[in-house]
C-alpha cells in the first residue's frame, strides 16, 4: 500500500513475470485487468537477461514529453 504522495507520484500496477517463455500480451491483459484506476506495468525477466518494463505506448510518450509549466 502507498501514501497518497507516493500513490500520485507512482501511478502504476505492477505486474511481474519470471520465466523462459512469456506470453506479452496475456501477461499485459492481466496487468491491465488488475489495475484499477492505475497505469499498469509489466515487468518481465528470465535468466541471465535484464528485466524489462513495458507499458502502454502512449501513455509512455504523453509521460515522457510532459513539461510543467
Amino acid at each position: 500500500m502507498l501514501s497518497p504522495y507516493a500513490r500520485e507520484s507512482f501511478p502504476y500496477s505492477i505486474e511481474c513475470k519470471n520465466t523462459e517463455r512469456v506470453n506479452i500480451w496475456k501477461a499485459y491483459a492481466q496487468a491491465s485487468a488488475n489495475a484499477g484506476d492505475y497505469e499498469p506495468l509489466l515487468i518481465i525477466k528470465r535468466n541471465n537477461h535484464k528485466p524489462l518494463a513495458i507499458v502502454d505506448a502512449e501513455h509512455f510518450t504523453n509521460r515522457c514529453f510532459y513539461v510543467k509549466l
